[in-house]
């Protein structure tokens, strides 16, 4: 059957096994392995993604070792027993017709507990723990731990192992003078340093046989000073072959690097050329990786020759029937990752189940279920924002006769005004997606409409999901011309040359990077790899630059009453990133504000206990948001079963993630 994505959906064969298609679902830690009867929640989690058609998934990482988890009683393959645990897993996947390896990873010095060991004793930036340096003993002890749990994986039905080689992790610690200071055979010289990785691979291809998939995930591109040289990394490569790999996939940056490789502001398929550098160096089948999101894009890179496979994890999340979709023709269905990173690597670096802002019913399939309603009730939902929409379209599923009223002439809400910050243009395609299902699913729509009590009565249940306002500022002059809300700017206000922005949460922030560039374009690759100082001939060791972003022509001071660093409560991941382009972008950044009064000079406040005066064009207001439920007590009055979710039921900060995970768990439970 003709297909646009010729490429993509080819099979592809590796050794004695052939995958039908060229998409690996690349690894990703979701905190089921951790959790009481994590297994069976991982079997759906895998078994769904399996239905949907990927070629070859691959799990989280698992460690070889105690020393080598990644936290205290982290996930490890080291006995028959813990191997037993995953046949359920494994069991899953090929029911379904599905391949799946597992992925060894040692933690090395980014392991959370005070064991952690690692070629030398230099500490991460990014853990608390100074590492234990390996002996020889422990090398060869270290080898033979990786070997075991590779056997151990075939013995659990995994049709092949990941060998995590990039990332920073132990066995890129051992390759990387940045990291690795040994005088032994396991250091010094590159061929010391990347003797570590190729006696795992060469010991490992020998336990487990020729049939066995073994991929090495190896670091293409560090992104730290000191890391390995172009020359390095082919050289290395050349040598995994050698030494028995199936597959090469690509890791890009470490964990500690100060460059953004998959968040929402990198560049789609920002680093496939990475990748494809190393075509034709070796023979086996090379995959590449971030920010890879729809079929189109993984078309194009594939049918470019940049790789043999992309590696997408993600997306996969967020939708586990993406590759079928493709398939079919229907990249308008696609639940697309916005990478935005708050559910997933979020909740994974602070110990809770990661899930997807977009699909909250990722690593709950077991838990959230959508069944038909025993009695369908007529709901309407007022508010077609985030919220909105996900309880709408639940709803829908389960059999509900669902009206959503919008006042507004447009779906999306607060996605609206996300999508025109530099860098947040994929929440349009969320938008888009929602958009789809509620036609699909047959939800009455009607934009431009108020609701009314009277039009809410008809129903037997209603869901606010009408959002926030802005919060007034109560403050001398606040009510002057030189004063904007957050809303005024995102809708297109004209503002001055010099602004200070009061509030330095979230919206503080990309209201401050709207001001910077004004328009939400996306920049050229070239353009973007110069502003993070990515060094794309890879001419100097880590292929690392000196950033050289461009300096906008507006001023803008951002200004919160807290004392301590800005942007606190941003993303675990990505909160470094906002900061670092404001910081870029020469943005004044003020803690410890006591607020007096805005005149024509602008906007008069005590910065560190020191009067100053702001002199700025406008003074533009990001000073919180209260809940918007004007309707919730005439229709309790009038005896209607009203329900709240979203900023309508918490307006703290606008969190699109518990919005959209609160609508769905709310229609499930009507």
């Amino acid at each position: 059957m003709a297909t646009p994505y010729p490429h993509l959906l080819a099979p592809l064969t590796v050794g004695s096994v052939t995958l039908k298609n060229r998409v690996l679902m690349g690894s990703m830690h979701v905190g089921l392995e951790e959790e009481r009867g994590g297994f069976e929640k991982l079997a759906a989690y895998f078994g769904a993604r399996a239905r949907g058609g990927v070629g070859l998934m691959v799990t989280g990482g698992v460690a070889p070792s105690r020393r080598g988890w990644l936290k205290p009683l982290a996930a490890k393959l080291t006995n028959q027993r813990e191997a037993r645990q995953h046949r359920i897993v494994t069991d899953a996947v090929h029911t379904e017709g599905g391949r799946i390896a597992l992925q060894i990873l040692h933690a090395g010095r980014y392991a959370y507990h005070p064991a952690s060991v690692a070629p030398s004793r230099v500490k991460s930036p990014i853990t608390p723990f100074t590492p234990f340096p390996l002996t020889g003993r422990g090398v060869e002890r270290t080898i033979d731990q990786f070997v075991r749990t590779a056997e151990l994986a075939a013995q659990a039905g995994y049709d092949g192992v990941e060998i995590m080689g990039s990332e920073g992790y132990l066995v890129n610690q051992f390759i990387a003078r940045h990291t690795n200071r040994r005088k032994d055979r396991w250091g010094g010289p590159y061929a010391n340093r990347i003797r570590f990785p190729l006696e795992i691979v060469r010991r490992t291809r020998a336990a487990v046989g020729p049939d066995f998939i073994l991929i090495f995930r190896l670091s293409m591109i560090d992104l730290v000073p000191d890391g390995s040289t172009w020359a390095e990394v082919v050289e290395l490569a050349k040598g995994l072959e050698d030494a028995g790999v199936s597959i090469l996939n690509t890791g890009i940056g470490w964990h500690e690097a100060r460059v953004p490789t998959i968040a929402t502001l990198v560049p789609r398929a920002a680093f496939t050329w990475v990748t494809a550098k190393l075509k034709g160096e070796v023979g086996v089948p090379l995959v590449t990786s971030n920010r890879i999101n729809m079929p189109d894009v993984a078309e194009a890179v594939l049918a470019r020759g940049d790789a043999d496979m992309v590696s997408m994890a993600r997306p996969l999340l967020a939708d586990p029937d993406w590759v079928q979709k493709a398939v079919q023709g229907r990249p308008e269905a696609i639940n697309t990752c916005i990478a935005c990173n708050q559910a997933c690597l979020d909740h994974a670096f602070r110990n809770k189940r990661a899930s997807c802002l977009v699909n909250p019913f990722a690593c709950h399939e077991t838990e959230l279920v959508i069944t038909r309603a025993h009695r369908p009730k007529g709901v309407a939902v007022v508010g077609a924002g985030p919220a909105g929409l996900s309880a709408a379209t639940v709803a829908a599923a389960c059999g509900h006769r669902v009206v959503l009223f919008e006042a507004s002439a447009e779906l999306g809400g607060q996605f609206q005004m996300a999508m025109k910050i530099p860098g947040k243009s994929e929440f349009a395609e969320t938008v888009r997606y929602f958009r789809g299902l509620l036609e699909e699913r047959g939800v009455d729509v009607r934009l431009s409409t108020r609701a009314t009590i009277d039009d809410l009565k008809a129903f037997d249940e209603v869901i606010l999901a009408t959002g926030v306002v802005p919060r007034p500022l109560d403050l001398p002059g606040a009510d002057g011309p030189n004063v904007l809300s957050y809303l005024d700017v995102l809708r297109g206000a004209e503002v001055g040359q010099r602004v200070a922005i009061i509030g330095a949460g979230g919206i503080g922030f990309d209201v401050a990077e709207l001001l910077l560039h004004r328009e939400p374009h996306e920049p050229e690759l070239e353009d973007w790899l110069a502003h993070w100082g990515v060094d794309r001939k890879h001419s100097v060791p880590g292929a690392l630059l000196t950033p050289a972003p461009e300096r906008p022509d507006r001023t803008v001071h951002l200004c919160q009453r807290r004392p301590g660093k800005l942007g606190r409560k941003l993303g675990t991941t990505t909160g470094w990133i906002h900061r670092a382009q404001l910081k870029q972008g020469g943005v004044q950044m003020h803690a410890s504000c006591v607020y007096h009064r805005i005149d024509e000079k602008g906007l008069h406040v005590d910065i560190d206990g020191k009067p100053t005066v702001l002199e700025v064009d406008h003074v533009v207001v990001c000073a919180g948001q209260l809940p918007e439920r004007s309707l919730e007590q005439p229709l309790r009055t009038a005896g209607v079963s009203v329900h709240r979710i979203g900023g309508a039921d918490e307006a703290a900060e606008l969190d699109a993630k518990r919005a959209i995970d609160q609508g769905a768990r709310l229609a499930l439970s009507l």
